[in-house]
């Protein structure tokens, strides 16, 4: 609803997906939303995973994305990997989909604040973080008061992840 009503996706743009075979092993996103400007997103909801799932599905984002392309191209383009046929936006903006964690509370658990820095600890090893892979943090009641459109990302790698950005502003891989 976050993304609804900040006009950043129609309340029916999501897609509910099947497991992606990677390197990593299998990769079946929370979900993946079709934002207004024709590209995606892939959305993961935190509320009980361990730090070391968590981290793992970041790797299995990470395979998926370095996985060889598949299918038959023909004289216009080359093949094109499974990512780029589903999920890559217009033309101009064909770089992998950001992943958008959002951390939830949840009894037993600390609380999402906490969740989430610790992840962020965590998922600076992943080594395509920050470079080939963009990943950001929110936590629920952050996106539910403020709104997907507004600044409550937190970048996940080195040197930009205290700031808060808008979805907009998040950075582009490389």
């Amino acid at each position: 609803m976050a993304f609804h009503q900040a006009q950043l996706a129609d309340h029916a743009d999501w897609r509910v997906e099947v497991p992606h075979p990677t390197p990593a092993g299998n990769l079946l996103p929370d979900g993946v939303v079709l934002l207004n400007n024709g590209s995606s997103a892939f959305v993961e909801i935190d509320r009980t995973m361990s730090y070391a799932r968590l981290v793992a599905k970041l790797e299995r984002y990470d395979a998926y994305r370095g996985a060889p392309a598949a299918g038959r191209g023909n004289a216009a383009r080359p093949p094109r990997s499974h990512w780029q046929e589903n999920y890559a936006g217009p033309s101009l903006e064909r770089s992998f989909p950001p992943v958008l964690f959002v951390f939830a509370p949840a009894r037993r658990r600390a609380d999402p604040d906490t969740r989430k820095a610790a992840f962020h600890e965590r998922a600076r090893q992943v080594g395509s973080v920050d470079y080939r892979l963009t990943a950001a943090t929110t936590t629920l009641p952050l996106l539910t008061e403020h709104g997907a459109g507004r600044a409550v990302w937190r970048v996940v790698g080195t040197g930009r992840s205290e700031e808060r950005r808008r979805l907009a502003a998040l950075p582009r891989p490389r």
